[in-house]
């Protein structure tokens, strides 16, 4: 009889044992499933932003650059101010306050004798912007900056309208894409006109060929991305005309 109940009891043991252990590979394999279920969606969540990006931006491939965003109409009138004896150099990595919100002009950085931010790259983001000396040197070379701030950074549909646009100067072989779009922010300097969220600037010599002239900055600020506006403002003031237009980029 002892033996028996001995035997019943081992059994009942076995069993729980068996039980335990069912529910640990359970648990193990729960801990992983939830794991690998966290990763599926850091991956998916990385991707998303530049898959919805590629997504958006098709509408666009076969759209002319002034039918992308709002008319010319949202834009005022073209500014300028002399720009002379402004285009001193400055040691890299000197900070420079600029007067105007954003700067067409100024002192800036010498990075190796030529422009710092080559063509082949017209979008950034402020994760990845260059430093505003940067950017000032390429408009003495020629670029133009269409600048953005946090209220079209902001909207989903005025941020992939500014990506279409700065799509539509991919093109490194032609000079007359020396174009740059770059959020301006607080910490840049002071806000743009009010009602104003998009503003283009350009660093002009007078004409192209002109060695003799009058230096300007020009100003066009804008309620919202137009490409109609951009496309008018690259030809009215194209890389060619700018203080040293032939620097290699």
């Amino acid at each position: 009889m002892a033996k028996t109940v001995k035997s019943e009891r081992q059994a009942k043991l076995d069993k729980i044992r068996k039980q335990q252990r069912g529910a640990e590979s359970r648990r193990s394999f729960a801990i992983i499933g939830t794991c690998a279920l966290i990763a599926v969606v850091i991956v998916a969540a990385a991707a998303y932003q530049p898959i919805k990006s590629w997504w958006d931006q098709r509408g666009f491939s076969d759209t002319d650059l002034a039918a992308i965003g709002a008319p010319a109409s949202v834009c005022g009138e073209i500014t300028t101010k002399s720009a002379e004896g402004s285009g001193n150099h400055v040691d890299d990595g000197q900070q420079v306050f600029y007067d105007d919100a954003p700067p067409a002009f100024g002192p800036h950085w010498n990075v190796f004798g030529k422009a710092p931010v080559p063509i082949g790259r017209e979008f950034y983001t402020e994760s990845d912007r260059p430093e505003l000396e940067q950017l000032v040197h390429n408009l003495e070379h020629g670029f133009t900056i269409m600048w953005y701030d946090e209220t079209v950074a902001d909207d989903a549909d005025q941020f992939t309208e500014l990506r279409a646009i700065a799509r539509k100067f991919s093109d490194t072989t032609d000079r007359r894409n020396a174009f740059i779009i770059a959020p301006w922010t607080e910490e840049d300097g002071a806000d743009f006109p009010d009602g104003q969220h998009v503003a283009l600037t350009h660093w002009s010599a007078g004409g192209i060929g002109v060695t003799d002239g009058e230096q300007v900055g020009v100003w066009q600020y804008c309620e919202a991305p137009s490409g109609e506006a951009v496309d008018t403002f690259v030809r009215d003031y194209p890389q060619q005309d700018s203080p040293e237009p032939d620097v290699a980029m």
